[in-house]
């Protein structure tokens, strides 16, 4: 998959954790591409990790989508702290 491809999933993914997760963030488009991009690679690398993928094998999209609900706890938390 090409750099578009992979921003256009890393868009839809990351709309998707934002849409999934309770709360307000505020974060705007560059921030929730990079979140979909991450979440994947996270899904992907600590399926590896975890012996749930072998290498070469994607996370496919409900894990991408795992992921990145789980960096977007993490990216609240810490933004969380520094407003207090």
């Amino acid at each position: 998959m090409g750099i578009i491809g992979t921003i256009v999933i890393g868009l839809l993914v990351g709309l998707i954790a934002r849409f999934l997760k309770p709360g307000n963030d505020s974060m705007g488009w560059i921030m929730t591409i990079l979140l979909g991009i991450g979440g994947s690679l996270l899904a992907t690398y600590g399926g590896q990790a975890l012996g749930l993928y072998e290498a070469g094998e994607g996370a496919g999209f409900i894990g991408a989508v795992v992921g990145a609900i789980i960096l977007l706890v993490i990216y609240g938390a810490v933004t969380s702290k520094k407003k207090h």
